[in-house]
């Protein structure tokens, strides 16, 4: 199975800039209800993901009290726990499986690094179930 069916495609993901600010973060994942949002270059390719978590610890350390303040603090300033490992679009179903036990999304870049988009975990485990209930003659 090639693992692009279960895309969904950059146009239709949230998603933030390196260059972007801790108040930006936070809108757009207040916004969109995610609880994390993949970080990208400002030429599109995937750096990383922010978590809440990672906001909640960042805001604490840094005694971010406001949004007012929040503004004037880069993204890039807030450490991250978790390393959201990408796929390569060539990648098979193992190596996707693989990083989605431990990641609720797992971004997709082609060749270049380039974010093309995010495979969730629940998509794979809505075509596990509906795989598995056709085997079993559902």
């Amino acid at each position: 199975m090639n693992i692009l069916f279960f895309l969904t495609p950059k146009s239709e993901v949230a998603y933030i800039f390196e260059d972007e600010t801790l108040r930006q973060t936070l809108e757009k994942m207040e916004h969109r209800k995610f609880s994390c949002i993949p970080i990208l270059s400002p030429d599109g390719k995937y750096t990383g993901t922010i978590s809440e978590g990672d906001l909640l610890w960042g805001m604490k350390r840094l005694a971010i009290m406001d949004m007012k303040e929040a503004e004037g603090v880069p993204i890039m300033a807030i450490p991250r726990r978790a390393t959201y490992k990408p796929v390569h679009v060539n990648s098979n179903m193992e190596d996707l499986l693989d990083r989605a036990i431990n990641q609720n999304y797992v971004p997709v870049v082609d060749d270049q690094g380039f974010f093309i988009g995010i495979i969730t975990r629940k998509e794979i485990i809505k075509y596990c179930y509906k795989e598995m209930k056709k085997a079993a003659g559902d």
